[in-house]
């Protein structure tokens, strides 16, 4: 903290710094909503696969939600039933919380769409915009099916996942990180039969190729406890995990088989030392997925930043967030055992040329 006011302070004197509390280990909590004259007449509540810190249009979203407890979506339900009455709003709402416990708490409340209303509105199978639209200008919505607060099954037979995507690769020296200002210059989302299935699709269709063989592993060590649980179903599944020296002395000493790979800034003693470095392998091609989890405790930044930096360049897959790292593990494992269908992603073109005329459209006035 006295660094970052130090800093601050020889930037301007004169302007005030702005402190913001943050809540370590808490899910964010999405609630999207139409309302009208106080009353909710549509909504409905996802989760972020991230925790909070990461910013919404940066994070993985999940409808409906699976971690979030009845008691949660109970708290949920009430604090916005109360948000929306207090400021009788009437068209789009977008409420998002902060669950940690047995604490629920309002982060802000946006009276307008937000950019999850186009996911909401397909996974909900309803058109949350036209809904809003019919409110605004008082006409019925009676007819239009609209998922309210009393809703528990909806869907019922398939996830939703909303990936975001990056534009990194154009943008020539950006440390391709998540945090709390948002990156993302667009976004995918896809269905499946559980999260598992619905990640994974969501991850390969942003232009994420299936790791074949090698994975290298950077991490934060206060994150060893947990990463470890992900490095070992990877072994698991036969990859071959490489990793850092302090990261490699963590996954040994909990016994996880692993191969040690030189920091990018102590390449000349790493020749001498007789190990190669992570950048080269990166270079390489030797490398088919970077995982590399920076934390406020991190002291190697340059060595983080190049890392993260190198595999973008080379177009190396990229995962900096735990929380990714863990979904991806676990639909990885799924996806090995042949539990997963439909992950081979089309173009849109290549979609097009196969798809029959009839399945096209339905009906003239359906929804997509």
């Amino acid at each position: 903290l006295k660094a970052s006011l130090t800093e601050a302070a020889d930037v301007s004197a004169e302007h005030p710094v702005v402190i913001s509390d943050f809540i370590e280990g808490a899910m964010e909590i999405e609630f999207d909503g139409v309302c009208k004259d106080g009353e909710i007449i549509g909504c409905a509540i996802h989760e972020h696969i991230e925790q909070a810190g990461v910013h919404s249009g940066d994070a993985t979203l999940v409808l409906p939600p699976q971690k979030i407890t009845s008691y949660q979506m109970h708290r949920v339900r009430d604090a916005a039933k109360k948000i929306a009455k207090r400021l009788n709003l009437t068209g789009p709402c977008n409420i998002q919380f902060v669950a940690k416990d047995t604490d629920v708490m309002c982060i802000e409340c946006n009276v307008r769409a937000s950019r999850s209303f186009p996911f909401v509105s397909k996974t909900m199978g309803v058109d949350f915009i036209e809904a809003a639209t019919r409110a605004i200008v008082g006409e019925d919505t009676s007819d239009m099916n609209l998922p309210t607060l009393e809703t528990r099954d909806r869907p019922s037979n398939y996830v939703g996942v909303k990936a975001p995507m990056f534009s990194f690769t154009r943008l020539r020296g950006a440390d391709p990180v998540l945090g709390v200002e948002m990156a993302s210059t667009g976004e995918v989302a896809c269905f499946g039969a559980t999260k598992e299935e619905a990640f994974l699709k969501a991850l390969l269709s942003t232009g994420f190729p299936m790791p074949e063989k090698n994975i290298l592993l950077s991490v934060q060590g206060s994150l060893m406890k947990e990463v470890t649980h992900s490095a070992w179903k990877l072994h698991e599944m036969g990859y071959t995990i490489y990793a850092t020296k302090t990261t490699a002395e963590g996954l040994e000493a909990n016994g996880v088989p692993c191969q040690v790979l030189g920091y990018p800034t102590e390449y000349e003693q790493n020749k001498k030392d007789g190990i190669p470095n992570c950048i080269d392998y990166i270079k390489d091609e030797k490398i088919d997925l970077v995982i590399n989890i920076p934390t406020y405790e991190s002291k190697r930044l340059k060595d983080n930043f190049e890392m993260r930096r190198t595999s973008v360049d080379y177009g190396v897959p990229l995962l900096t967030n735990l929380n990714l790292v863990t979904e991806f593990a676990n639909a990885a494992e799924k996806f090995k055992a042949g539990e997963l269908v439909g992950l081979k992603p089309d173009s849109l073109f290549d979609h097009y040329t196969h798809e029959a005329e009839g399945d096209a459209w339905t009906s003239p006035t359906e929804f997509h």
